[in-house]
């Protein structure tokens, strides 16, 4: 099956100078994002920085010029380059009583509105969390191992892959959970149809109608009917925008006995891109530990993180069992694959019984053309691109906020990913916004779908996982200057230098 393979070779030289200009670009970044180059500060010459990092002149050119392209850093005529203003960020939320709630009936027909909208060609989507374009995956590659595999071995189309899956790729799977610190085994993970089928399937082992589980808020929006199709109900647990979850609200509630299950994304959560600092995941594993109550981490975006180091899953840190951990490849190789995995410890066995009288099985066929790219290494290649990517259009979404949105806009600062969450200054109401620019044809999703309670209907959540081209750069001024007519306020978060 050698010809299925994709290996990862080291640049050629001439591709050396590209990888440099990136590092480079990248590093600085990642100072600026640190708060070490402050806004409104000169960056060293073009000459200097090339002595200092001793490379080339033209490698500090084109660095610069992608930090400018990503609205990082701005170029003065006979002055040189300065750090950009930044757009405000979204500070720690005030915190919210919470009580144990279905999702109002408003937000779940909103949901469906929006969906409407969001599956519609012929609308423009700027939250969407579903990557548009051809090149934001490798499916040239993964057609060319799957006409292999059906050449080689035509038997997989007529073969049921039984829970818990496909072996090859159960392997693989086990073998790349070790970068995001855990230690599994193949018998530890169950294929499932996407992410949703996981979280589903982890709800259905852990709780039981009348239930409540712990949600962050604001959380992933179609956890909402989830729930309600279940018959459980929702706790918001107040969360940081940088912090995640607030673990002392979340002691308390425990010990109260409030909570059957938490669900929440510790790593680059969706829809406000944090990750939750690593103390506090071992205090969250700790906790749901000490306590014996079931916490699904959704690790749909853990692979997507902008840092050269990942932060591990709290699944790492789960001593007996009390963590499943749910994913999937939807987000990064193959949407229509619609394979997903979860790895339940205590409650592998119910899940893998609970999967085959569900839905069945996955595809043999798309189980085993994923086993076999990610064991030749063209996975690893594949994420360092789509990292980079994400975090210049993330930067760039927000050069055309500050550009375009009204003043005291605020936004997360998000670590991996590709969406985030902005706040509106007072007077903005994105559910009256969605429905304006439905007109436009324009679709968006207003921050109230994100709380089971309607909160946030000042904040929207946006996504860079499309093509930058001049449609979807249009749809963002479009908001921003129908946001600006509501708030009464002018456009553009901070004023050019003069």
């Amino acid at each position: 099956m050698t010809d299925v393979l994709t290996h990862v070779v080291d640049p050629a030289p001439a591709e050396a100078s590209e990888t440099r200009y990136h590092q480079l670009a990248d590093q600085l970044a990642a100072a600026i994002s640190l708060g070490t180059l402050l806004p409104g500060s000169r960056l060293p010459s073009v000459r200097r920085c090339a002595e200092m990092h001793q490379v080339s002149i033209n490698t500090v050119v084109a660095a610069y010029r992608r930090l400018e392209d990503r609205g990082l850093i701005e170029a003065r005529p006979q002055s040189g380059f300065y750090v950009s203003n930044a757009l405000p960020v979204l500070e720690s939320r005030v915190e919210v009583h919470s009580t144990a709630a279905e999702p109002a009936d408003e937000v779940l027909a909103l949901i469906d509105t929006v969906f409407a909208a969001q599956i519609n060609p012929e609308y423009t989507n700027i939250s969407l969390a579903c990557p548009q374009a051809n090149d934001f995956y490798p499916g040239s590659k993964l057609g060319r191992i799957m006409s292999s595999l059906l050449r080689h071995q035509p038997q997989l189309i007529g073969r049921y892959a039984l829970p818990p899956g496909n072996l090859h790729l159960r392997q693989q799977i086990a073998r790349r959970s070790m970068t995001l610190g855990m230690m599994l085994e193949p018998a530890d993970i169950t294929l499932t149809h996407g992410c949703m089928e996981a979280l589903q399937l982890a709800l259905r082992v852990t709780t039981q109608p009348g239930d409540s589980v712990g949600l962050e808020t604001p959380t992933y929006f179609y956890l909402l009917p989830l729930l309600a199709s279940l018959g459980l109900k929702a706790i918001e647990i107040p969360t940081d925008p940088k912090e995640g979850l607030s673990l002392d609200a979340l002691e308390l509630m425990l010990n109260e006995k409030r909570l059957n299950a938490v669900i929440a994304m510790p790593t680059a959560q969706n829809p406000m891109g944090f990750t939750m600092p690593l103390a506090a995941k071992k205090r969250l594993a700790r906790l749901m530990n000490d306590h014996q109550v079931p916490l699904i981490e959704d690790g749909l975006y853990a692979e997507i993180q902008f840092g050269a180091t990942l932060s591990p899953a709290v699944k790492a840190f789960d001593k007996n069992g009390w963590v499943l951990f749910c994913t999937s490849f939807t987000k990064t190789l193959a949407p229509d694959f619609r394979i997903g995995w979860i790895a339940g410890g205590r409650f592998a066995e119910k899940l893998r019984r609970l999967k085959a009288v569900s839905s069945m099985a996955e595809s043999s066929l798309l189980s085993e053309t994923l086993a076999v790219f990610l064991e030749s290494g063209g996975f690893d290649h594949h994420l360092r691109v789509l990292r980079r990517r994400y975090a210049a259009q993330v930067d760039e979404a927000k050069s055309l906020i500050m550009r375009y949105f009204p003043q005291g806009t605020r936004a997360t600062q998000p670590q991996g990913g590709f969406v985030f969450w902005v706040d509106f200054p007072p007077g903005v109401d994105t559910v009256k916004l969605f429905e304006q620019l439905l007109q436009e044809k324009i679709s968006m999703t207003p921050g109230t779908l994100y709380s089971p309670s309607g909160r946030y209907r000042n904040a929207l959540r946006l996504s860079c996982c499309y093509p930058f081209n001049a449609r979807y750069t249009e749809a963002l001024a479009r908001v921003g200057r129908r946001a600006c007519e509501m708030s009464g306020l002018p456009p553009g978060i901070v004023q050019a230098a003069e």
